[in-house]
């Protein structure tokens, strides 16, 4: 729910966009120009202000552009904005089926249990050392993100480092920010790293259409941005081996090893004192005829299990179950509050399991860590909207927000639900085994007994990424026929089932970017990327290419700020192309420069990586600028002196 102040501040906005909107089609040249800013300022604002999901504000534009198009007439429009056989065109194109085939081959390899081998190779090969650790998992994350989304690289890799973590001593806040931006600059690796390079092609193209032929712009290959990416990720890593001590927040734990109790790890990583008790409730207790969620939060506990008589037992029970005379209760909470509890109720304490040795013994059940991802459906909604326990079979004893842990007691099942949010749960292995497979957590505890899902099938999958790799490579195939061919590999030979492949992908992403395609398009065609460039040129004119190239480049990191890098480069791209032409410059490098640009995004937690590493790593916003401004800084003069450099 949003506060006032940011109901506020989204009222002025809209209001700052409306009149910015009205008073175009005063110094527009023209009308389609006029109606083109006008989805433009919408499109900013919506993402911005985060009004609705980025998916569903770019549905509503493309939709919108749509009718504005085929009603254009009523309006003043000579022509559509953009043909109704296009409009639809981004769902078929090469950039939104590469970004499919991409997801479902990660999909592939992290079922085959291939990142628990990565963790335990890094702390063969680093040891237990921070200075030897970053580098290692930051260049390994840096160059598997190089092929796959950048957050699901991240994803892949949050279980990772809480191994690592949990073996070394070293604090997970030491690990995953630089774990976190090594994952987004090893997505300008390669052309397939990150969705605005995949996308770069495709709007390149777009551009040419609106060129004449001496001005069209040649499509880039798939390492054409390697030594750049490389330099960045280089420059990443070095930054956190030599400042990493000044910038990164926590301070390193004792070590732990890896048979180390489970509370122990909890109790130094978020203060919690937690035990398990039973307890027998009898016929006079005050208990008698309350329900669960009568005493939790009052006595700041959880039941975890619940047994009435000989043939109802539960394990994760649900809050509305009603505790009846001769009940035995597993419950969880700290020492001292539960001995108060059984004290103040009558209760007999059992400080040895007794009727749940089997169902809660250290084989069967424990604590355990989840956070909740971007693009959880579960985000703006409560474990108690949700009946978190009933339904995913999860007991949510703490929540971790912002650098503040927030426990049993503090309202924690009645709040709504943030992307990056870590979750302490009680669970069975079996549900976090299911937990595991379901897009609305990231599953971040490992070490606890379940099958890896597919090892037989490493080398299926690798085959499958080989062959991809080498189409592109080494052919003039498609890079979307390339990709899939890996994808579809991974589904025939059973390293993936079709259901697990579809849930791979990430839907939201697919329709953002697809819905967007089209903007682009009426902003090329319409001649409002031109105008915009002409604007500009007026008030850089005279300057050096280099300096026209850095405004566009910081123009591109603010955008990426406060909005998707998806929806920053379609609305970058045909500006700087214009702007290139204008100022004679090459305008594919100034293009590559924003593709490239909207990857600068650390100062604040706002892209779905960072927000991804907020929760488990106990984060602040404060600590993200600390690192995350001398990063941005770092980043925009690498890439300057490369791309200068190269091209």
């Amino acid at each position: 729910m949003r506060s006032d102040a940011s109901h506020t501040r989204t009222i002025v906005a809209a209001i700052i966009f409306l009149a910015a909107g009205v008073a175009s089609f005063l110094f527009a040249p023209s009308r389609e120009i006029a109606v083109v800013l006008n989805l433009l300022l919408l499109t900013v604002y919506l993402f911005a202000f985060e009004v609705v999901g980025v998916d569903v504000a770019a549905v509503s534009i493309m939709v919108l552009l749509g009718l504005i198009s085929h009603f254009g007439t009523v309006i003043g429009l000579p022509q559509p904005l953009v043909p109704g056989r296009e409009l639809f065109g981004g769902f078929s194109s090469n950039a939104v089926i590469s970004i499919i085939a991409v997801m479902i081959v990660g999909a592939g390899l992290d079922k085959t249990g291939l990142m628990s081998k990565v963790a335990s190779f890094i702390i063969r090969v680093a040891g237990n050392t921070e200075a030897r650790v970053i580098p290692a998992i930051s260049s390994t994350v840096g160059f598997i993100s190089s092929f796959m989304q950048n957050v699901g690289a991240a994803a892949l890799f949050l279980p990772v480092v809480g191994r690592i973590s949990a073996r070394t001593g070293l604090p997970m806040s030491r690990l995953l920010m630089p774990m976190g931006f090594c994952a987004i600059l090893g997505g300008t690796i390669t052309m397939v790293g990150s969705s605005p390079l995949i996308l770069l092609n495709d709007l390149i193209l777009a551009s040419n259409k609106a060129l004449p032929p001496e001005q069209q712009m040649e499509t880039w290959s798939l390492f054409t941005v390697t030594p750049v990416g490389l330099a960045l990720l280089a420059t990443g890593i070095a930054y956190f081996v030599f400042a990493g001590r000044y910038v990164l927040p926590g301070k390193a734990m004792e070590n732990v090893t890896s048979g180390a109790n489970a509370m122990d790890y909890f109790q130094k990583l978020y203060g919690l004192d937690y035990a398990m008790y039973e307890v027998v409730v009898p016929h006079d207790s005050p208990l008698v005829g309350k329900v669960l969620d009568d005493i939790e939060s009052p006595n700041r506990l959880r039941v975890i299990a619940i047994m009435r008589g000989s043939d109802d037992l539960r394990i994760g029970p649900a809050r509305d179950i009603e505790i009846v005379p001769g009940s035995v209760m597993g419950l969880l909470g700290a020492p001292e509050r539960l001995r108060e509890f059984a004290a103040g109720n009558g209760l007999q304490l059992r400080e040895e399991l007794e009727t749940f040795v089997e169902q809660l013994s250290p084989a069967k059940s424990g604590i355990a860590e989840v956070v909740i991802p971007p693009g959880s459906d579960l985000i703006g909604k409560s474990a108690r909207d949700v009946w978190m326990r009933k339904k995913y079979g999860i007991s949510l004893t703490a929540l971790h927000r912002g650098g503040k842990t927030m426990r049993e007691g503090d309202g924690v099942r009645d709040l709504p639900l943030q992307s990056g949010d870590a979750l302490v749960v009680h669970t069975g292995w079996d549900a976090l085994a299911h937990l595991e497979k379901d897009k609305n957590f990231v599953v971040i505890t490992t070490e606890f007994p379940h099958e890896e899902l597919r090892p037989h099938k490493v080398n299926a999958a690798l085959a499958c990424f080989g062959i991809a790799l080498a189409l592109i490579l080494f052919t003039d195939t498609m890079l979307s026929i390339s990709l899939m061919t890996g994808a579809i590999g991974m589904i025939l030979l059973r390293v993936l089932s079709v259901e697990e492949a579809y849930r791979a992908v990430s839907w939201k992403s697919v329709f953002l970017l697809a819905s967007l395609i089209p903007l682009g398009l009426a902003v090329e065609t319409s001649g409002t990327a031109k105008w915009i460039a002409e604007q500009t040129l007026l008030y850089l004119g005279g300057t050096p290419i280099w300096v026209i190239q850095l405004a566009i480049a910081i123009l591109a990191t603010f955008f990426t700020l406060v909005m998707s890098n998806v929806g920053a480069t379609v609305l970058l791209v045909p500006l700087a192309v214009n702007i290139a032409i204008g100022a004679g410059a090459n305008p594919a490098v100034f293009a590559l420069t924003v593709a490239l640009a909207t990857s600068n995004s650390f100062f604040l937690p706002t892209h779905q990586v960072n927000a991804l590493l907020m929760g488990p790593g106990g984060y602040r916003v404060a600590d993200f600028m600390r690192a995350g401004g001398i990063m941005t800084i770092l980043f925009l003069v690498v890439l300057m002196i490369m791309l200068n450099l190269i091209f």
